[in-house]
């Protein structure tokens, strides 16, 4: 399972590198806004930078919600770099444009999926990355986890190959439970992937260990 790090901010970016398990980057406005990058050249040029720490495909969002609009706006995100994946809502003419860019040789992300019956669309439509929202299901008190499940059998069931990444993943159990089911790919924030570090048995047996060597060496 590749790990993406749902982030716009570039030291968090640059600490998922280096410790070695980072296969890619998730973004969207509300990020960029979050990290106070604003204006349409401001945008491009921190895509640009992202592309240089991290050599996996980066998810770049459209803002155009029409067809030409977002034909034009994602084939302008895919000549910034060769790992940009141009990310698209799951509306009608959103699906309508995953088929263009498919035709063309060019990545997608469907993005904004709450439902199967919308994954099926985004695979027939030629997505390379279908994005259900686990979290935000939750909120709603629908189980996120179990959208995750059937999309990944219906994929199995067709030879789809749409990845699935599972968005809106908040806390390790999301993580680990998206491993269990088959998920190719989970997108999350920084403090996820670094909470699978953490365990008390760990930490008591790893101080054990230097206080005997202490002991060793008096």
């Amino acid at each position: 399972m590749k790990f993406f790090i749902d982030t716009a901010n570039l030291q968090e970016i640059q600490e998922a590198h280096d410790l070695g398990v980072l296969d890619g980057v998730t973004t969207n406005p509300s990020l960029m806004a979050k990290e106070g990058i604003f204006g349409h050249d401001n945008v491009m040029a921190h895509y640009k930078k992202i592309c240089e720490i991290v050599d996996g495909d980066i998810s770049a969002e459209v803002i155009a919600t029409d067809y030409e609009t977002i034909i034009k706006e994602g084939e302008f995100l895919a000549e910034l770099h060769p790992n940009i994946v141009v990310k698209v809502p799951m509306i009608r003419d959103g699906v309508k444009a995953i088929r263009y860019f498919s035709e063309k040789g060019i990545k997608t992300n469907c993005t904004l999926v709450f439902s199967a019956g919308q994954a099926i669309l985004a695979a027939k439509a030629g997505a390379t990355y279908v994005s259900p929202f686990v979290g935000r299901l939750d909120d709603v008190s629908t189980d996120g986890m179990q959208l995750i499940e059937q999309i990944v059998q219906i994929y199995g069931n067709y030879g789809y190959q749409t990845q699935v990444l599972a968005a809106s993943v908040r806390h390790v159990m999301h993580l680990v439970q998206c491993a269990e089911i088959g998920a190719d790919v989970v997108t999350c924030p920084l403090n996820v992937i670094t909470s699978l570090l953490n365990h008390p048995l760990t930490d008591i047996g790893l101080a054990k260990f230097l206080s005997d060597h202490a002991k060793g060496n008096k």
